[in-house]
């Protein structure tokens, strides 16, 4: 099913029946993915008086619980509200959901006992290049992505400048396949998060920043259109289903 999308006064065109889902499912075991120092997230069959919510216990239906923190567990797309005094939504400041994309891939560098993306790598990928949204696939990029666990791991991260950079170029929903574009133990400052998001300015509460994606290997840097559709929470944040639908020339 081809559809046209109007872009900048632009004509694109796209397949809806070849999605590229760059989001990683929750288990609800060891194995999922994981950070911020919590336990892992739990899918249970809800039990009260007796009744336990499973048909293979002889209940009619299947009933779960589900128990997780969407920073720490899923792919997960916050606002503004999550560094904020003020509550703000993600379900509020996210309106619409079709961005023009582009797909990039960068290998962190040395900085210190780190490794960061910096802004050079950033504008040596992006050029010229006018977009809504920029998806970060970092290297190596492996599968262990989707299970690894992260707290005290010091993983890569973006450099303040970085962030400042894709702020003034345009960028409004940055996607990367890390558990932060902060550094993990940084004493709370976390630098990107409020560069992006300029809270020392006019905050961009129509911003956002999805974390934990995963990107295969089989898919090729480039521009794509990104369908960003968030659960319904009223929250900072909220499990999240990052799709990439190539340009059809």
């Amino acid at each position: 099913m081809l559809a046209a999308i109007q872009y900048r006064s632009k004509n694109y065109k796209i397949d809806l029946t070849k999605p590229l889902d760059i989001s990683i499912a929750m288990t609800g075991n060891e194995s999922n993915v994981n950070a911020w120092y919590l336990g892992h997230p739990k899918i249970e069959p809800h039990e009260e008086d007796g009744f336990i919510g499973k048909v293979s216990e002889g209940a009619s239906v299947n009933f779960n619980n589900i128990w997780f923190n969407p920073h720490s567990h899923v792919t997960h797309t916050e606002c503004a509200g999550h560094i904020t005094k003020d509550f703000y939504s993600i379900n509020k400041n996210l309106k619409t959901f079709f961005f023009l994309t582009e797909l990039i891939t960068v290998a962190p560098e040395k900085f210190r006992d780190d490794f960061v993306i910096s802004k050079k790598q950033l504008r040596y990928a992006l050029g010229n290049k006018k977009r809504e949204a920029l998806v970060i696939r970092t290297l190596p990029n492996l599968s262990n992505k989707k299970t690894k666990q992260y707290s005290n791991s010091n993983p890569p991260y973006l450099l303040e400048e970085a962030a400042v950079y894709l702020r003034e170029k345009g960028i409004k929903h940055l996607l990367i396949d890390l558990p932060s574009v902060d550094k993990e133990k940084d004493d709370g400052a976390l630098v990107c998060h409020n560069a992006f998001w300029n809270t020392n300015g006019k905050i961009r509460l129509e911003a956002t920043i999805t974390e934990f994606i995963f990107v295969e290997n089989n898919i090729e840097d480039g521009a794509y259109f990104l369908n960003l559709q968030v659960a319904p929470f009223e929250n900072d944040a909220s499990p999240s289903r990052p799709v990439l639908y190539k340009i059809i020339d």
